[in-house]
């Protein structure tokens, strides 16, 4: 997938940030629209279908967090990558917004290049991802890598991409343990900074979905698939 091919929704409801990120994000190729709040997003999501999604948080008529939420039930957008992108970086705040189904947490004020260079890490997520041909099935349990599709028998699951991307890791090989330091960097990648409570967020969302016996905790040392 080319630059100029590649579609980034910016949500921001100062002026600034949406000239200045916008610009830098044109700059490098790539197909830049925007929109000052959440409501306008969540609208401009589904008419568009992004790549990629740069939420603020803190917006009039609906917040960030509750337009990741909106855009996460639509689901021709499940492919769809979403970060935040706010001043705050209060702990709960960042659990809020990955329990909302975001991909990664970005800290403003940040420098161009750094922007830049955490775009390009997410998408390259993406391109990675469109190459893989892969259905996994477990038990009753079947993963669908290419239409990020979880089947539990007969029902169909709707997770959001970064549980679906720790759910597929887990059971990638059942019984074995992997380590909290492993999972960050293949779910999150290491360029990514989240808090440790990330994890748990997001187990806990999976053992909801999925079964709470599918997946056993081993305390100090990560998580395991049960079959």
């Amino acid at each position: 997938m080319e630059k100029q091919d590649i579609t980034i929704l910016l949500v921001d409801d100062e002026p600034d940030i949406l000239e200045i990120v916008g610009y830098n994000l044109s700059s490098e190729g790539y197909h830049v629209i925007t929109a000052e709040n959440g409501i306008k997003a969540v609208k401009l999501a589904k008419k568009k279908k992004p790549d990629l999604i740069i939420l603020d948080v803190m917006m009039p008529e609906m917040d960030g967090i509750e337009a990741c939420e909106q855009i996460r039930k639509i689901p021709e957008l499940q492919n769809t990558i979403i970060t935040f992108l706010t001043a705050r970086g209060e702990d709960y705040s960042q659990v809020a917004g990955f329990d909302a189904g975001a991909d990664d947490y970005i800290t403003k004020p940040i420098k161009p290049k750094l922007l830049i260079s955490k775009v390009k890490a997410l998408l390259r997520r993406l391109k990675a991802e469109e190459g893989e041909e892969n259905i996994t099935t477990i038990g009753e349990l079947t993963i669908n890598r290419d239409e990020y599709k979880i089947l539990k028998g007969k029902e169909e699951i709707i997770l959001p991409r970064k549980e679906f991307e720790l759910l597929s890791l887990l059971a990638s090989n059942p019984g074995k343990v992997f380590k909290r330091e492993d999972i960050l960097n293949k779910v999150w990648g290491n360029e990514v900074v989240v808090g440790g409570r990330t994890i748990d967020v997001h187990i806990r969302k999976l053992r909801e979905k999925i079964g709470d016996k599918k997946f056993k905790t081993v305390k100090g040392v990560g998580y395991k698939f049960v079959i």
